[in-house]
Order: structure tokens, then C-alpha cells, then sequence
């Protein structure tokens, strides 16, 4: 059974060290069990089980990075 996904779209990643911080950060967040996060296009997949979209959004921005809206 594959985990439930929430993508979101954040804001100013240029690098892979951009992707790696996004990825540590909301990898952090309870019940997120996978990331992947596209720099190109800015989109952040997150799998998992009842996570929390405010949880993840405080990862972002630790990580030094915005969700758009």
C-alpha cells in the first residue's frame, strides 16, 4: 500500500544544497516518512501519514525557504 502525498510549491531552491536543506528539515516533521523535492520546478512531495501542512511549512522555513501559496 503506497503512503498518502501532499505536494506543495516552495519558493527560492536553486541548488542541491537547497534540496537537501528543504529535504532534512520536513524529513523531521512527525509522520513524514518520504521527500523528494524538485528544484526546477520548486515542487516538494511529501508521503506519509497524518502529517501536518502547518508542520511542514515551519520545516520550510527552517530549511530557509517559503511554501507558496
Amino acid at each position: 500500500m503506497s503512503l498518502p502525498k501532499r505536494t506543495y510549491t516552495v519558493a527560492g531552491m536553486t541548488c542541491g544544497h537547497c534540496r537537501e536543506s528543504v529535504m532534512e528539515e520536513v524529513l523531521t516533521v512527525s509522520g513524514v516518512r518520504a521527500v523528494d523535492v524538485d528544484v526546477d520546478s520548486g515542487l516538494l512531495t511529501v508521503a506519509g501519514e497524518e502529517f501536518d501542512d502547518g508542520a511542514i511549512h515551519e520545516a520550510v522555513h527552517e530549511a530557509g525557504y517559503t511554501l507558496v501559496a
